[in-house]
């Protein structure tokens, strides 16, 4: 399966933006999918994950309340609503499908498909 990932861009501190992660050549059904992010000079981290057939989306702490993971089924489509982005928001968001355990869902390691990033600048 490919994933493409885009909706990014520049945005003001406290404002909106919705990103998106298309699946082609295969669907996202039976995989678990989720968002990471890769700030500047730091490492890759999980925002967050959900399975694509059913369950509540699982976040990270510095996001929740903020951000929203939600599926278009008809489209095959995952997206990320951000709100209240700040500047440490700013960063490579990625999308990823794979099958992790629970206990490995936060780790990257986890899934085997990525889509390519979208940046998302958040400006002070």
């Amino acid at each position: 399966v490919q994933l493409q990932a885009s909706g990014g861009g520049l945005v003001q501190a406290g404002g909106s933006l919705r990103i998106s992660c298309a699946a082609s050549g295969g669907t996202f059904a039976g995989y678990t999918v989720g968002w990471f992010r890769q700030p500047p000079g730091k490492e890759r981290e999980a925002v967050g994950v959900v399975r694509w057939s059913g369950g509540s989306p699982f976040y990270r702490d510095s996001v929740k309340g903020r951000f929203t993971i939600s599926k278009d089924f008809a489209r095959n489509t995952l997206y990320l609503q951000m709100t209240n982005l700040t500047p440490e928001d700013t960063a490579v968001y990625h999308c990823a499908a794979g099958r992790p355990i629970m206990t490995t869902m936060w780790s990257e390691n986890a899934y085997a498909y990525w889509g390519q990033g979208t940046l998302v600048t958040v400006s002070s």
